[in-house]
C-alpha cells in the first residue's frame, strides 16, 4: 500500500508542478532559479526522455499502457520484492502515469526542469530515471532465494 501512496505522490506533484509551469511561463519562456545552473524553461515535449521517438504520441502512449498492465500484472509478484525493487517501480510507474496523463490530454508532455547541459525534463522523468536506479539496486543488492526473499518481505 505504501508504495501505491509513492506512485500517487509521484503523479500528484508531477502534475502539479506541471500546472504550475503552464500557468506561469509562456512556451518557451524561461525564468532561472539559480542562474547559469537551474533554470524553469516551458518545452512541450511530443517524444520521451532526451528528445527520443519524437513526434511519436500514439507509440509512447500504448508502451505505457504496456507497462501499467505488466505491473497490474504482476503486481502479487512485485509485493513479494525486496523494498528497493517496489519502490524502484512505485516511483517509475509514477512518472510513467504522469507523463501518460500529458500525452493523453495534450498531445505532448510539459517539460520545465533545465539544468542548461542537460535536456529540458520533468518531475516524471526523473522519477522515472531514480525508479531504475532504486530497481537496479534492488535487484543487484537483494536476496537471491526465494527463501531469503520471503524472510525479507515478512521481516
Amino acid at each position: 500500500m505504501r508504495y501505491a501512496i509513492l506512485g500517487a505522490a509521484v503523479v500528484l506533484a508531477d502534475q502539479a508542478t506541471k500546472h504550475w509551469v503552464r500557468a506561469a511561463l509562456p512556451v518557451d519562456g524561461s525564468r532561472p532559479l539559480v542562474p547559469g545552473f537551474i533554470h524553469l524553461t516551458h518545452v512541450h515535449n511530443t517524444g520521451a526522455a532526451f528528445g527520443l521517438f519524437r513526434g511519436q504520441t500514439p507509440w509512447l502512449i500504448a508502451a505505457a499502457v504496456l507497462a501499467l498492465g505488466l505491473a497490474v500484472a504482476f503486481r502479487k509478484a512485485i509485493a513479494r520484492e525486496p523494498a528497493a525493487v517496489q519502490a524502484g517501480c512505485a516511483l517509475g510507474l509514477g512518472g510513467a502515469v504522469g507523463n501518460l496523463i500529458d500525452r493523453v490530454a495534450r498531445g505532448y508532455v510539459t517539460d520545465f526542469i533545465d539544468l542548461r547541459v542537460w535536456p529540458v525534463f520533468n518531475l516524471a522523468d526523473a522519477a522515472i530515471v531514480v525508479g531504475a536506479l532504486v530497481l537496479a539496486w534492488g535487484i543487484l543488492t537483494g536476496p537471491r532465494t526465494p527463501e531469503e526473499k520471503g524472510r525479507e518481505a515478512h521481516g
